[in-house]
């Protein structure tokens, strides 16, 4: 008989959730925002960059998680390719999802409105990165390269990595019978008994 695997913690769990419903949330607030112009754009897009930063600061502590508390073993009944595939597609999920945002706050340091319209997490101000600094002359151009970055990371991640990831899961929970969902879904009924980690 081949021992199922763990369920995560409920703190992987909790992040991974409040991430992934944050990611989520952020896309229509950025979509929207594209059809704006000028000073009501910027201000549209105040609540993405607040929520950016707040994916950032919640990935990062994932990441610390995930490096202190190990987590559950893959299924037994994934095939070696499946395996290095899932192990990829996690190590660019932190990419992205560390990725977007430090992005993004790299290239709002970079505008020219970074004082009228900072990053605010409630009342607070978050600080600029010193850009000016760094490049001199040619922040701009470092501005518009931040832009080209974020939106390819943010396609990347809404068009590839996200359905992936979903398919994944639902091949593993559905035609697998790995029981997947219940490694990452607080509450949800184990078929097995669980395992432990690896």
């Amino acid at each position: 008989m081949k021992s199922p695997p763990g369920r995560y913690s409920m703190v992987a769990m909790v992040l991974h959730w409040a991430i992934a419903i944050l990611l989520i949330w952020n896309v229509p607030i950025a979509w929207n925002a594209e059809d704006l112009k000028g000073l009501a754009h910027v201000r549209a897009l105040q609540p993405h960059k607040t929520i950016g930063i707040t994916v950032l600061i919640l990935s990062v502590l994932r990441l610390l998680w995930r490096l202190a508390v190990k987590p559950p073993r893959m299924p037994d009944t994934l095939a070696p390719w499946e395996r290095r595939l899932a192990r990829v597609v996690h190590v660019l999920f932190y990419v992205a999802i560390i990725g977007l945002p430090l992005s993004g706050w790299a290239m709002v340091s970079a505008g020219k409105l970074s004082d009228a319209f900072p990053i605010m997490l409630g009342p607070v101000r978050w600080p600029t990165l010193p850009m000016n600094a760094w490049f001199g002359s040619d922040v701009r151009d470092v501005h518009e390269a931040l832009e080209v970055v974020h939106d390819l990371l943010g396609k990347a991640t809404i068009y590839g990595l996200i359905p992936l990831h979903i398919l994944g899961a639902l091949k593993h929970q559905f035609i697998d019978k790995a029981d997947e969902l219940g490694r990452m879904i607080p509450f949800w009924p184990r078929r097995q008994a669980e395992g432990h980690a690896e």
